[in-house]
């Protein structure tokens, strides 16, 4: 072991010397290799809150996508020429020409998001953020290395500040993982739009709910045809406060369309059990009552599971 020290001794100052040009390369200012259109808006806004653009997704040089190579900060920005004029004395300096500000939806600043990003939000338009007037800052952060709104830590968070009514839910007794850290909004929802309704990922409620729960999918000899046809008819999307997202309680649940089918669904009472006289209660309904016996709820494959039993 100490021979193999002495043999790679003499490589130390090579290895020192590599290091030190590497990291003089990293460490020289972001604007050092910038294109001669951002020295003139560097100039004065040169500040770190600002300049974490520099070494994000809009501002990558060798991007050919990306118009910051020719343009700078004009390429979003526009040309700003009253911008960039000073003032008389006295008076404020002109703004940019392409200001990115909250609550402005469907302004210069999204036209400019737009140009760029059309075919990730093709759906925006008519989109129930748009027709609420958010602007792209109002969801995006543009100056930073690290958009919040892209990251699985801080999304759930980002998205609550308006939907708080829909965060809520998840605190019931039973929920989907998000405040575990599991999943996040855009796993099921579209957040620029989409063609379905709740903005929905996939073509149709169902298949949402199918890319994790594929073992309801189907298609099963004896299908379930609430099942089959929404997953709503039975669940609440975000949280309950009965076992498995159920809108209801079973066996209230499913008395709304069993009443009286092959046996009596007297729900479950004081009555009628052991021990009791009066015969109006149900033994078949205690425990998990329904399920006690209707175990494949969402459809089965056996060749006696017509009643969803086995």
């Amino acid at each position: 072991m100490h021979s193999s020290l002495a043999q790679l001794r003499p490589l130390l100052p090579v290895v020192c010397a590599l290091l030190l040009w590497v990291s003089e390369l990293y460490m020289q200012p972001a604007h050092a290799q910038l294109p001669e259109a951002a020295d003139t808006c560097l100039a004065c806004h040169d500040h770190p809150q600002l300049n974490a653009v520099l070494h994000g997704p809009h501002a990558v040089l060798s991007d050919p996508r990306n118009r910051f190579a020719e343009d700078g900060c004009a390429s979003c920005h526009g040309a700003s020429e009253a911008h960039m004029r000073r003032p008389p004395r006295g008076e404020p300096r002109a703004a940019a020409d392409v200001r990115f500000a909250r609550g402005e939806g469907g302004g210069a600043g999204d036209a400019v998001c737009l140009d760029c990003h059309r075919g990730s939000a093709m759906h925006w338009t008519g989109s129930a953020h748009a027709d609420a007037g958010l602007a792209c800052v109002d969801c995006h952060q543009l100056h930073t290395l690290d958009d919040p709104m892209l990251s699985a830590d801080t999304e759930v968070e980002h998205c609550a500040s308006c939907h708080r009514k829909e965060h809520a839910e998840f605190m019931k007794v039973s929920a989907h993982p998000l405040d575990m850290g599991r999943m996040q909004c855009s796993d099921c929802h579209a957040p620029h739009g989409s063609a379905t309704p709740g903005a929905l990922t996939r073509s149709t409620l169902n298949e949402t709910c199918h890319e994790c729960h594929a073992e309801m999918r189907g298609p099963f000899l004896w299908e379930h045809p609430p099942a089959a046809e929404d997953c709503m008819s039975c669940h609440t999307p975000h949280g309950s406060s009965h076992t498995a997202l159920l809108k209801q309680r079973t066996p209230f649940l499913c008395q709304q369309c069993h009443l009286a089918q092959f046996h009596p669904s007297t729900a479950l009472s004081g009555t009628g059990l052991s021990g009791s006289s009066l015969p109006s209660g149900s033994t078949s309904l205690m425990g998990q009552d329904c399920l006690n016996c209707h175990q494949q709820v969402h459809g089965s494959n056996h060749p006696s599971g017509v009643g969803a039993t086995r």
